[in-house]
């Protein structure tokens, strides 16, 4: 039934290409997030470690103030990269469900449309990043109940929100990529588990970078998720800032998602096979 949705948008017609990739690629995340909306339980679900994460080590550290972070209290320091962890760990496992969409025939069907196979990815991505906004909400609220001063100027907020959902797509496409790679679900766990806790670690989520011995802080600085936290510390949190400035931040998580896309896009059709 789901399959079915995205048929006519998908289908062939004579418009600029741009104009067809954007319109295809909508159609897929449409059917990603009414799939979401008949299950919205998973929200539910993901919404507990983040809260463990705030209310338990947040509160403790904050408490002995182990962690230097300047004028920032650990909670207010820790709760963007909370808000990054959640969307990482939420994205890393987007690809089992494609894996499932293959044991079901729903990718047999897409693929044989005359859709662009970057719109299917990209559809995908777009649908990832919807559900990352979702735990930007639970975030938000965990945040306010344990008193840490949050940004609400509107462009903050709009702020949050892109980077949110550019996170949330870069991991959820690079999630499809290891799908198409090792194929199966039992694979996929395994690896899923393995990726997101040395992404986690090596970034400045939960401690700055300054306090790193070199060869960590030199993962960190190629470690995508370090720059999706640094922009959100700078635009969620009272008194954030930003260590590499927000342009960089933003750019580096684009030019790393770009690159995934075409490689998912490449790959992706294999998937079947």
């Amino acid at each position: 039934m789901t399959s079915a949705a995205p048929a006519a948008p998908l289908a062939a017609s004579a418009e600029l290409p741009l104009l067809g990739f954007a319109r295809q690629s909508v159609a897929i995340a449409e059917a990603e997030v009414r799939k979401l909306a008949r299950d919205p339980t998973e929200l539910l679900t993901r919404a507990v470690q983040p809260a463990l994460w705030l209310i338990v080590f947040g509160e403790v550290f904050t408490r002995i103030r182990a962690i230097p972070t300047g004028d920032l209290s650990y909670l207010e320091f820790m709760a963007p990269g909370v808000l990054a962890q959640s969307v990482l760990f939420s994205a890393i496992f987007f690809g089992i469900a494609v894996i499932w969409e293959r044991d079901l025939g729903i990718i047999h069907k897409l693929l044989v449309s005359p859709a662009y196979r970057g719109a299917l990815v990209m559809g995908k991505a777009i649908s990832a990043g919807l559900r990352g906004l979702t735990q930007a909400v639970i975030i938000y609220v965990l945040a306010l109940i344990l008193g840490i001063r949050l940004q609400f100027s509107p462009l903050s907020l709009i702020g949050v929100a892109a980077v949110v959902m550019l996170g949330s797509a870069l991991f959820a496409t690079f999630s499809l990529i290891v799908a198409c790679i090792v194929k199966t679900r039992e694979r996929f766990m395994g690896i899923g588990q393995v990726l997101t806790m040395p992404l986690f670690f090596a970034s400045n989520a939960i401690y700055p970078l300054a306090i790193m011995p070199p060869w960590l802080r030199a993962v960190a600085r190629v470690n995508p998720l370090t720059y999706v936290v640094d922009a959100l510390r700078a635009l969620m949190v009272q008194g954030g800032h930003s260590a590499f400035g927000i342009g960089v931040d933003v750019a580096v998580p684009v030019v790393a998602f770009a690159a995934l896309l075409a490689v998912a896009a490449r790959l992706y059709p294999g998937l079947v096979r």
